[in-house]
């Protein structure tokens, strides 16, 4: 394992007394880059200081005429001032989402895939192994667990293998999923995770119909995306895109095709178009210019920087896929710098880790992005429907499970599982109280908790534990980078740049996707 590095921010204040009469609770770290340290409180303010500032705060020696005084004041760093009501107010308002239940839920309609990728984290299975496809009764059963969830709204996510291989069960749960929708009374809606390689203008015109979000992979210019997905020769009679044998080549129509259509029902392009992710390999560090520009060639407006996790073929293929973090990082930081100067030529598009940490630094809000958030939405916030009726915590720990490993399973039969069962099981109550960064020894004292997460399927499948070991983590060493890179960048940006990074957490819901019951069908 890779070591990580750490800092040692005590160094900072040792020897130094602390006047407990003039700081509020804070914590503090010192920027790894920068002659600079964050300081953070519990509900979530924060402020970049000096060395020489943070030791007059903790003295208590700022001038109380001071601009640093006043903002101290204001984001309630300063005990004489310490407004609790307006601290509870503001925790409160970041955890709304932690009583809401279960919105996301995941559907693996099939482990069969026509592409062949280097690290596939779904253990996918041939194109023959019909086996591996979710039957009508396993799908009905699935939504109507599902619309059980306490949540008041849900989306239901196409998943697989590659989903549009049982394109009937897809249809099938789209359909029942907008009767139970009328029902309940809940609003759904529906997104898919598909290569596009199978795709064609009957399948299109379904989903445009039903309103179903759909979201590609995106590994960067056509000869890397190639190299890690393969796609086999094979004939398109039907299709608007030809299957020449590039993975890259037939996405990229279908973006192109989709996004045309939302223009063409009268969307607005900048809110509604084909999301793509990424995922990042060793071959990918070094291209970071050209994955970005591939990404803006092909009109998708964010890019997710991501880097590879350890589930399903990556665990084999890791001598050839895998990276130290550190490098990662590096590769993050120029990525995301270019990212903003083409924000600042005019060019939109985001990057999706920044996004999720600037809602909560600069808004004060939780995206409820379920891996990045205290605790993780594994259970609580999501659930994943295998295709053999089994309920897992999460989709990574649906893909432990194809591992041969059950940690996270639930359930083991749709068909017959309660809904109480599932969401109190004690695999949930165990994920919630480990994934809960206010008990995690080293989380607890870290400046970045208010707005930080842990994954606890990624901890028991590198570290052994739910718990994990944060210094060890590589999921805490990226979080930690980029929250570095993100304060750094607001500690010294221009006007300019604070104004892309603000816009960059604005929240623009997609109303046309969603089906409220009234207008479902």
């Amino acid at each position: 394992m890779t070591a990580i590095p750490t800092y040692d921010d005590g160094a900072l204040l040792r020897g130094l007394a602390l006047d407990l009469d003039r700081p509020a609770f804070f914590r503090f770290r010192k920027l790894p880059h920068a002659e600079r340290v964050v300081i953070t409180n519990l509900e979530g303010n924060w402020a970049v200081l000096t060395s020489d500032e943070l030791r007059a705060f903790v003295a208590g020696a700022l001038d109380p005429a001071s601009s640093l005084h006043t903002l101290l004041r204001e984001r309630n760093f300063l005990r004489a001032h310490h407004d609790v009501a307006a601290a509870r107010a503001r925790l409160e308002h970041r955890r709304v989402h932690l009583d809401r239940g279960p919105i996301l839920h995941m559907m693996i309609v099939t482990l069969r895939c026509n592409e062949t990728c280097l690290y596939c984290h779904a253990s996918r299975a041939e194109m023959d192994a019909v086996h591996t496809d979710m039957t009508p009764e396993i799908a009905d059963a699935s939504v109507d667990l599902a619309f059980q969830t306490t949540s008041p709204s849900l989306t239901i996510e196409f998943q697989g293998g590659e989903p549009l291989v049982n394109f009937p069960i897809v249809k099938r749960i789209v359909e029942r999923g907008q009767a139970k929708s009328r029902e309940t009374g809940k609003p759904v809606e529906f997104t898919m995770v598909t290569n596009l390689a199978l795709m064609d203008e009957d399948k299109l015109a379904f989903l445009l119909a039903n309103k179903v979000q759909i979201c590609t992979s995106i590994d960067g210019p056509e000869e890397l995306h190639d190299k890690q997905r393969k796609l086999p020769l094979a004939p398109a009679e039907g299709r608007g895109a030809r299957n020449d044998g590039s993975a890259y080549r037939v996405a990229a129509y279908w973006i192109r095709r989709i996004n045309e259509a939302y223009v063409a029902a009268g969307l607005d392009p900048s809110l509604y178009h084909v999301e793509a992710l990424l995922t990042t390999t060793r071959s990918s560090l070094e291209r970071w210019k050209e994955i970005v520009d591939t990404f803006v060639s092909l009109g998708v407006k964010s890019i997710f920087l991501r880097p590879i996790d350890p589930f399903g073929f990556a665990e084999k293929t890791a001598k050839i896929v895998e990276y130290p973090r550190a490098d990662y990082l590096a590769y993050y930081r120029a990525a995301t710098d270019y990212v903003l100067s083409l924000n600042r030529s005019g060019t939109q598009l985001l990057e999706r880790y920044a996004a999720i940490f600037l809602t909560k630094i600069l808004r004060g809000e939780d995206p409820n992005f379920l891996d990045i958030r205290s605790p993780e939405g594994a259970g609580v916030g999501a659930l994943a429907y295998n295709y053999d009726g089994k309920v897992f915590t999460s989709d990574e720990g649906r893909m432990l499970h194809e591992r041969g490993d059950d940690a996270f399973l639930l359930a083991s039969d749709v068909r017959t599982a309660r809904y109480r069962e599932v969401v109190g099981h004690p695999t949930v109550r165990s994920t919630v109280i480990a994934s809960n960064l206010d008990g995690q020894p080293d989380c607890v004292s870290c400046a970045y908790n208010p707005y930080c997460g842990t994954q606890t399927a990624h901890n028991h499948k590198t570290l052994g534990s739910i718990f994990g070991r944060a210094r060890e983590s590589h999921v805490c060493a990226v979080h930690k980078g980029v929250q570095d890179y993100l304060f750094e960048t607001l500690a010294t940006a221009d006007a300019e740049t604070l104004e892309i990074l603000h816009r960059w957490t604005t929240i623009r819901p997609r109303e046309h996707f969603v089906q409220r019951p009234e207008r479902a069908g």
